[in-house]
């Protein structure tokens, strides 16, 4: 309790129930509730068991628990909601309905196909999508399908079909998910709740294990969830929620920030403490966070706890592409800075924007991670090497291992998975397989330093924790996401690219309480920064095109107009193509948009003529080239690169540098070598300053 400050200590003294903790960004709020928690299990107020610690996401109960076991506290569960609730529905099923219990469904998409072929109606995957995001806003919000077309218009709802269209495709999925006993994630939570407000035994069962509620992102929860709670809860009143009003960014999905600000109403004896101290960014991102909301209703005004840091920095770009390859150019700078790659992020409003930025970091040789991709303890190669790790720890008596420290320890079995030291040159698969091995290398090494006596065993059992909780290790790598996905994380260096009007705010956010919940947005991303802060903009989409963007709204009056001139001007000129509009593709004349396709100049499905001797002599080069750099080969020039130049056989420094991936600077260091390729001339001897 010594290291808590007196609002975080005020939360961790108020053991009884009921408690609200309005909580601001980076204010502690994690450190506040688990040590409410395990003050209480350890003075007796409540047995560890008898706790369950509600969440939203896998990896947050899981770093929930991690905390907990490190206060004394491991017996308290803390799950997702779905998780107690699937939890409970499978244990009181047979004593309860009986038979075969329903095959929980991971996606309804294939279900959803089935009722639109049902209802004559053809629909691609993408509107499959679509459709399934309706029918769980409905099932949240506990919308009938009679009711969903007066409930679009109530709340100034933009579906993506016609709602008579939805509403029978709602009724017929609803139709088939019973009739194959089927259950989607709604339904487990629904479900859940009808057994216990029908069998009173089994309400009586779970209020006997569970007496002590704690519910983090209070401000997250949807009508359904609330439904389950109350159901949890009965009419005791042992419950503490967590939250920030200014952090609501999921209405769209049903969530509502009403419960949260009528607890006190709800429970009027309630004790409410605020935390607004922020421990997590400087005074400089503080403040432009404040200023973000200054205008909306029930915000938390941060105080900052941290040393000045560099004021944020705004950037204004003439397209999409000069803004990725000056960021990806930027993040290598803080890199180059002693900033680790991991400690970065660039974060967008919609996930389409990650192409750019991924061709950018790629062209510049600067890793990065797109987060939402394959999961971490999935990949074939976390699974072995987790099995071999399990092996080792079993049999505690491998002569190799014994008297080694756990970071030895580990490196020693990862190396039997095919880990090294350095990192391998080139991209694709054996990379990936690399970084995903040095992440658990990086792991070990964070929890020896933590518990310095720590070994195998502990290890294994950190990993398998991570593992049933979806909590994965930071890969090294700039980590590209959305704004949305970025919630509840945070990083050194926040870059927050493609701030324009349309983009944030998102063009379908058309009414008032839209817009407020597109600037919380903003907010949620402004307050993922530690220390380094860039906002940044582009006024057209792709080189030539009407610079017709306008920054967004929410920079007026706390940004300058500022102009970044763009790098280097030699390069960007020879790339775009004479006169306006976007690169034409050189075979077919179509519009070139993805970045592949611009790097090559042509369409990918266009034939091509491609010197394939000059493409070996080229890929040669690069191998003994990154060899001598001691850099992987990715970073001289892509394979994208490499196939451009093979097709278009440049002979002048004007035709190589408007190719993609090529630019001024590794026009000055590679060009005269790639020149002499194209013209059958050796290369020379390789000089290289650097990656």
């Amino acid at each position: 309790m010594a290291g808590l400050d007196p609002e975080q200590r005020a939360v961790a003294e108020a053991v009884r129930g009921p408690v609200c903790v309005l909580a601001g960004a980076g204010t502690g709020k994690t450190r506040a509730i688990t040590h409410r928690i395990a003050y209480a299990t350890l003075t007796g107020i409540v047995a560890p068991q008898q706790v369950l610690a509600v969440t939203f996401t896998t990896r947050a109960a899981g770093e929930l628990r991690g905390r907990l076991r490190g206060l004394g506290a491991p017996g308290v569960q803390a799950r997702t909601f779905h998780a107690a609730a699937l939890k409970q529905l499978l244990y009181f099923w047979p004593r309860t309905v009986g038979g075969e219990p329903p095959r929980i469904i991971d996606s309804k998409v294939a279900l959803l196909a089935d009722a639109a072929r049902s209802c004559r109606m053809s629909l691609g995957r993408t509107e499959l999508r679509d459709v399934a995001a309706e029918i769980e806003w409905a099932k949240v919000t506990q919308t009938r399908a009679e009711d969903y077309a007066a409930a679009v218009v109530r709340t100034s709802r933009k579906p993506p079909r016609d709602v008579v269209d939805i509403a029978r495709l709602y009724v017929m999925y609803e139709e088939l998910r019973r009739e194959r006993n089927l259950l989607d994630f709604e339904g487990m939570l629904e479900l859940t709740a009808a057994l216990l407000l029908d069998y009173p035994e089994m309400a009586r069962a779970v209020r006997d294990q569970y007496r002590y509620f704690v519910v983090d992102e209070y401000q997250d929860v949807n009508p359904l969830q609330k439904l389950l709670l109350d159901c949890w809860l009965g009419d005791r009143k042992e419950l503490c929620v967590v939250g920030d009003p200014s952090q609501t960014i999921y209405s769209f999905t049903g969530a509502t920030p009403g419960f949260l600000m009528n607890f006190t109403a709800q429970y009027p004896e309630a004790t409410v403490v605020k935390l607004v101290r922020d421990y997590r960014s400087t005074p400089q991102i503080v403040h432009l966070a404040n200023e973000m909301l200054k205008r909306s209703k029930n915000r938390l005004e941060l105080i900052a706890q941290r040393p000045d840091g560099p004021a944020p920095a705004y950037a204004e770009y003439d397209d999409e592409l000069a803004e990725a390859e000056d960021t990806a150019r930027k993040a290598g700078k803080l890199i180059d800075e002693g900033v680790p790659a991991r400690e970065i992020a660039v974060l967008f409003r919609i996930n389409a924007q990650s192409e750019a930025f991924e061709q950018a970091f790629a062209d510049a040789g600067v890793p990065y991670v797109l987060r939402g991709a394959e999961r971490f303890f999935e990949r074939p190669a976390v699974r072995e090497a987790v099995v071999r790790l399990r092996g080792a720890a079993r049999s505690g008596s491998d002569a190799e291992l014994d008297g080694l420290g756990l970071i030895h320890q580990v490196r020693a079995v990862l190396a039997g998975s095919g880990y090294t030291e350095k990192a391998p040159e080139g991209r694709g698969a054996v990379r990936e397989k690399w970084e995903s091995l040095a992440a658990l290398a990086q792991l070990a090494e964070d929890m020896a330093m933590a518990d310095p006596d720590a070994g195998l065993r502990e290890f294994v059992a950190e990993l398998e924790e991570r593992a049933a909780a979806a909590h994965a290790p930071p890969l090294e790598g700039v980590t590209l996401a959305s704004l949305h996905s970025a919630k509840g994380l945070e990083w050194d260096a926040v870059f927050l690219a493609g701030l324009t009007d349309g983009t944030l705010p998102i063009i379908y956010a058309e009414t008032p309480e839209q817009v407020e919940e597109e600037r919380r947005l903003l907010y949620v991303g402004i307050t993922r920064a530690r220390e380094h802060l860039t906002l940044s903009w582009s006024l057209a989409r792709s080189p030539g095109q009407r610079k017709n963007r306008r920054p967004s709204r929410f920079l007026d009056g706390v940004s300058p107009r500022t102009s970044t001139p763009t790098p280097p001007r030699v390069e960007r000129a020879a790339r775009n193509t004479p006169g306006r509009g976007p690169q034409p593709c050189r075979v077919c004349g179509r519009s070139l948009q993805a970045a592949v396709e611009r790097k090559l100049g042509r369409c990918q499905t266009c034939p091509a003529d491609v010197d394939e001797a000059l493409l070996e002599a080229l890929k040669e080069w690069r191998a003994a080239t990154a060899k001598t750099a001691k850099v992987p080969a990715y970073v001289i020039f892509t394979d994208a690169t490499l196939q451009a130049i093979a097709e278009r056989r440049p002979s002048t420094e004007g035709e190589l540098v408007g190719i993609g991936g090529v630019g001024k600077r590794k026009l000055d260091q590679f060009g005269e070598a790639v020149l002499a390729l194209c013209a059958g001339e050796s290369p020379g001897e390789i000089f290289v300053d650097g990656p």
